[in-house]
């Protein structure tokens, strides 16, 4: 029996030991959320806990056009369980502030069945004890943090993004690639940023290059000078930024201190992969930088049907890892013919793999109906969860920012997949 299963098992025996015969006279305990949640109503209800405001509010949008064209495809087909799949969209904000918390707690008073986001690794360890200890089912389209791997959850946290152990790798294999035997790191202070830099630092260390420096900053600093002098001091031919919008306040200051994308190859990630952040600087500023975003390349099919959603789209990060979380979801319900959150994680892992491949959630609901095996592959790849609720297997995509500060968001330079656990 997996981990997640027996995380069920031992929910559902609570449940019943709470039940005593009708005749004791003994006091029945009163259900905790968890175990009143492990039944369900009938009708599957998601939350979202995603980006409006904070430093990954230009993640938001298709994150949360992901989740609404999912719903508004399966509800087309007919809804989970015979009904219509509700959802209730709140922000998850950053760490700056009390949002997600706020978010999560009005979330989880609607009895939400399983809860879309946060979209950050920090912001999901914020809430994580407090969704999971619900009953409530946690599934991040874009948390990517090693350390969520092996986070208490009770079997009910997943995420179709791939931890940083995958995204690490290809970076460091990129400035390696690319004649950069000499490289610095610049990383924002915590669980996200440590956890990137440290994987690609072993990347580029593994591919014979060197990490001359590694600065680890506080993303709140008013000031970034002395974290760029320390890299300034070591010269280094490739410069990896690990951030998230602090990042343009560090891109002045390494123009400030000589170190421009002209004379040093600079490195992004998905935290700052953005199309908005650096659109005040000169032309050219970022012109030749390179950066990684998770996920393969979302089919021009798709992203038409992303944005009949939501037209103003510039960005599609996230979106197919969202549509994904929504689709299998509601697929591992189905499954378990229940909209409750227990129940649908331990189903989760049987439709992502193993059986007769899909690619949506009518094709998908038709096999289950027909009493087969199904294999959910999805827009963002072969999601396929391991017993830490990862995905196995993911793609990284490299974009390349042009004159004008910008990337083409539709279309990497190329795409690299892999194994997590390499």
């Amino acid at each position: 029996m997996t981990r997640r299963a027996l995380a069920l098992v031992a929910i559902l025996t609570v449940t019943a030991c709470n039940q005593g015969p009708a005749s004791t006279t003994v006091a029945v305990p009163t259900a905790t959320p968890a175990t009143a949640r492990a039944e369900g109503d009938g009708v599957l209800a998601l939350g979202t806990l995603l980006p409006r405001t904070g430093n990954l509010a230009y993640l938001g949008p298709p994150m949360f056009a992901g989740v609404d064209l999912a719903i508004k495809e399966i509800n087309a087909a007919g809804g989970v369980l015979g009904k219509q799949v509700t959802v209730s969209h709140t922000d998850s904000g950053d760490t700056t502030t009390q949002i997600a918390g706020q978010s999560a707690d009005s979330l989880l008073a609607k009895k939400v069945d399983a809860i879309v986001g946060a979209a950050s690794s920090s912001v999901s360890t914020t809430v994580l004890d407090k969704i999971t200890g619900s009953g409530t089912l946690m599934f991040s389209p874009s948390a990517t943090g090693i350390e969520l791997t092996n986070a208490k959850d009770d079997g009910l946290f997943f995420r179709t993004a791939p931890p940083d152990v995958l995204q690490g790798r290809v970076l460091g294999d990129l400035a390696v690639s690319q004649g950069d035997e000499t490289v610095a790191i610049l990383a924002m202070q915590d669980t996200y940023g440590v956890g990137l830099a440290d994987a690609t630092e072993q990347a580029v260390t593994a591919g014979g290059g060197q990490v001359v420096e590694k600065v680890v900053y506080d993303p709140k600093a008013a000031d970034f000078s002395s974290d760029v002098a320390k890299i300034k001091a070591k010269n280094p031919k490739g410069i990896v930024l690990i951030g998230f919008a602090e990042t343009s306040k560090v891109v002045q200051e390494l123009v400030k201190q000589g170190l421009t994308a002209a004379k040093h190859h600079w490195y992004m990630v998905d935290g700052n992969l953005s199309n908005t952040a650096y659109l005040r600087f000169p032309k050219g500023t970022l012109l030749g930088v390179k950066g990684t975003l998770p996920g393969s390349e979302a089919p021009e099919a798709f992203q038409k049907r992303l944005l009949a959603v939501d037209p103003k789209l510039d960005v599609f990060g996230y979106g197919p890892e969202s549509y994904d979380a929504v689709n299998l979801i509601a697929l591992a319900a189905e499954a378990a013919r229940s909209d409750a959150g227990p129940r649908i994680a331990a189903e989760l892992m049987e439709v992502s793999k193993g059986g007769e491949k899909c690619e949506d959630f009518s094709s998908c609901l038709q096999l289950l109906k027909a009493g087969k095996d199904l294999d959910y592959d999805g827009v963002s790849g072969p999601v396929e969860f391991n017993e830490a609720g990862d995905p196995t297997t993911a793609t990284i995509g490299i974009y390349e920012f042009g004159p004008g500060n910008t990337f083409n968001a539709a279309k990497a330079l190329e795409y690299r997949s892999g194994a997590i656990s390499g």
